[in-house]
């Protein structure tokens, strides 16, 4: 029989999902719940995830299952440990946001250290017209040639941001915890730059990285970006730091629990300076199309024996 391919999340993906070349039999969901997924997956041999959860307890009942096709770069949704113990490989999404995750980050600083929003929420509510003056100067505007990035996290979306930085007139350092050479630490993030933007993964040693202390080390006119993963960042402490002013502005892909079901501190509309989007830094059309096409990719090469993109 035909190894069954299941798609548990396809709503996820807004892109086309070509046929794998090989004879299979197919299966899609738009949604799965965590109660569906053992019954949605009995008797396949690959399943597609993005964010349903596969825990060690369904993968025990599920011993048809050879393939977890992530459809993403992050793999926290699997028990990977449980997936080895099965002998279930699981796979993932590399290499798909070096434009539009870099495009956001650039979106959000520039919206930020030129206030775009307050100026435009002004010119909405009628407080331009207002003005005795045809320039209606009541937001600090600050240029992006000539300040400083900081870049915690220097892997590939780190560098490319850098690239970027740096055709814009800004001088790039960057902090990553495993690669050294030619970084700087922490602090000297903290203390110089203009713009910091964390793209670290969410881990015990990176979880509340940057909190009050770190927030204090900033300096004041300096704005904080994270489009990485909610929980690098005390959402709590960010709070306090923008309405007391201690730093300029934030802007944030990420919460710690998403979607906010039960509300977020960030998400108080009296925060000043800070915009807040849903994750959606990775999620352009150009994106989402290669995503799509790697997740077929490493399902391919993975049935043909010369399996890819490998992380349990």
């Amino acid at each position: 029989m035909d190894p069954l391919v299941v798609f548990l999340d396809r709503e996820t993906l807004g892109a086309t999902v070509r046929a794998p070349g090989f004879a299979h039999r197919y299966d899609e969901h738009q949604v799965t719940e965590a109660a569906q997924v053992v019954e949605r997956l009995r008797g396949a041999a690959v399943c597609i995830t993005n964010k349903v959860r596969i825990t060690g307890d369904a993968l025990r009942q599920l011993p048809d299952l050879r393939l977890i096709a992530v459809a993403a770069t992050g793999t926290d949704v699997i028990d990977k440990a449980s997936a080895r113990a099965a002998g279930v490989t699981v796979v993932n999404i590399r290499g798909y946001a070096f434009n539009t995750v870099p495009e956001h980050v650039v979106a959000l600083m520039f919206a930020l250290r030129r206030n775009l929003l307050p100026y435009a929420n002004d010119v909405r509510h009628g407080v331009w017209g207002q003005s005795r003056q045809f320039c209606f100067l009541t937001h600090p505007i600050r240029d992006v040639a000539g300040s400083t990035m900081g870049i915690v996290g220097y892997g590939a979306i780190g560098r490319a941001i850098g690239q970027r930085a740096e055709a814009l007139g800004m001088r790039v350092i960057a902090h990553d915890a495993v690669a050294g050479d030619g970084l700087v630490d922490l602090d000297t993030i903290l203390r110089d730059s203009d713009v910091i933007t964390l793209h670290a993964p969410l881990t015990e040693e990176t979880r509340n990285m940057i909190g009050a202390a770190e927030l204090a080390r900033m300096k004041p006119n300096a704005i904080l970006i994270n489009t990485a993963r909610g929980g690098l960042v005390d959402e709590q402490a960010l709070a306090d730091a923008l309405r007391a002013g201690r730093i300029a502005g934030a802007g944030f892909d990420v919460l710690t629990e998403e979607p906010p079901r039960q509300g977020n501190v960030l998400l108080d509309p009296d925060i000043p300076n800070l915009i807040v989007t849903p994750h959606v830094a990775w999620a352009s059309q150009e994106a989402m199309q290669i995503l799509a096409d790697q997740l077929i990719d490493n399902i391919e090469a993975f049935m043909s024996g010369t399996p890819q993109n490998i992380v349990a």
